[in-house]
């Protein structure tokens, strides 16, 4: 099975997630996925299947603390309230989910709970939030600042407040 074919294909594994988000929660298509991986995730060299190599990033701030709290600090310290956030897991076959920073705080406590590894791009501000079980969360910027801004962003964020103002 294919990368395409089996992306998304287990939402049950984040169904706590998706039941507190409701509507507000997008979940983003194989295409959407890749393009926000391109701008993110894609920049960083890989160490084994899970990890990011945070060489050549500029690492904006480091918290050793666990928990949503902690991750609910840190959207509020670095994404406006309405910034697109786009939530990644470490299964391709969870799907990637696209919602606002005050909404991703808001439920940071089942974000953190979903797994041992996730990372959220700020779309806005282009930054990375990183968590890894047993080193906490690290925010940086990907490497090679180009325009990370994708095709898709608009369209994405002009579903979500459909979706909230419904």
């Amino acid at each position: 099975m294919s990368a395409r074919e089996s992306y998304g294909t287990r939402p049950e594994y984040i169904a706590e997630v998706l039941a507190l988000l409701g509507e507000d929660a997008l979940l983003l298509s194989y295409e959407e996925q890749r393009a926000f991986a391109e701008v993110s995730l894609d920049r960083f060299e890989a160490i084994g299947s899970g990890r990011l190599d945070w060489r050549g990033a500029e690492v904006v701030e480091k918290r050793e603390d666990f928990g949503g709290g902690a991750l609910a600090a840190l959207l509020g310290a670095h994404a406006a309230p309405d910034e697109l956030v786009i939530v990644f897991w470490d299964n391709l076959l969870v799907p990637t989910i696209g919602t606002t920073a005050a909404l991703a705080a808001r439920h940071a406590d089942a974000i953190v709970d979903q797994g041992p590894v996730f990372w959220l791009f700020l779309a806005d501000e282009e930054l990375l939030i990183e968590f890894q079980d047993g080193e906490a969360f690290r925010v940086g910027r990907p490497p090679a600042a180009e325009d990370r801004r994708t095709r898709d962003q608009p369209d994405l964020l002009d579903r979500l407040h459909r979706n909230t103002a419904a």
